[in-house]
């Protein structure tokens, strides 16, 4: 593999104007969740379903940090993981996180990406038996977060009907002992989803550390914040936010867009 940082190869022939969108976004979400401390070297995945497609989705390459991710470097697969175009085989992609992205995909046709982490407080978090608790504004948002079992590595391709029941209609979901997982409808509101919910985690393991008696608000209070915070309620959270984040990429390194 070349050592030096890999160079765009530039938008390829038959990539419709959706398609290439949609890559960008793909792309400055990987710089994102990378800039604010939630990659994990090159392993995991954020997919994106392809716009006008049902089995079609974008996925990163297997050999790249989150920090060196492009429009044109990402991977088309479909939903079984067979690689429909890749612009460096040497590189492949990694079926085992596949497997997660795979179930919540085939099931969801809601969900247009699909965000999954192993950050410190994510995991911390996933490792409590209480949860994510409702001690802050940010974690209400989450009040009805699904929960999945941890089952090993995840390889076995039986563990999506599992993992996809318990995901249920849920945006959000915290897989015991391993980690964070978020799907929503654009890759805007998946980021941003992600975003609180690792701050959320980093708020509970920050009061908990503290040794201080925790309060908890009133279960009509939790509630009602958890609606207020549903997309269908207000707006979708992520949209908005989602050309200041661009601009932030473009100030630091506009590569992403390649």
């Amino acid at each position: 593999m070349n050592p030096t940082r890999p160079s765009s190869p530039g938008r390829a022939p038959g990539i419709s104007d959706a398609e290439w969108k949609t890559r960008v976004d793909l792309a400055a979400c990987y710089r994102l969740i990378a800039l604010f401390g939630m990659s994990d070297l090159i392993y995991n995945h954020i997919t994106a379903r392809i716009p006008g497609t049902d089995d079609e989705l974008l996925i990163n390459p297997y050999g790249l940090m989150y920090e060196e991710i492009t429009a044109s470097s990402l991977v088309r697969i479909d939903i079984e993981g067979n690689v429909l175009h890749n612009p460096d085989p040497e590189l492949g992609i990694n079926p085992a996180g596949y497997v997660i992205h795979s179930a919540v995909h085939g099931a969801r046709h809601d969900v247009g990406c699909v965000i999954h982490t192993h950050t410190r407080a994510g995991m911390a978090v996933s490792a409590m038996q209480c949860g994510l608790l409702p001690l802050t504004q940010t974690s209400m948002r989450f009040a009805d977060i699904a929960y999945h079992d941890y089952e090993s590595v995840a390889i076995d391709l039986d563990e999506r009907a599992r993992l996809v029941a318990d995901l249920g209609d849920k945006e959000a979901m915290i897989l015991r002992n391993h980690g964070l997982l978020v799907a929503c409808a654009t890759v805007a509101q998946a980021f941003n989803s992600m975003y609180w919910l690792e701050m959320a985690c980093k708020a509970q393991v920050d009061a908990m550390h503290s040794g201080v008696a925790l309060h908890t608000p009133a279960q009509a209070v939790i509630d009602r914040t958890c609606h207020l915070y549903k997309p269908t309620t207000r707006r979708p959270f992520g949209e908005m936010e989602w050309p200041a984040m661009l601009r932030l990429l473009d100030r630091r390194d506009p590569g992403f867009r390649g």
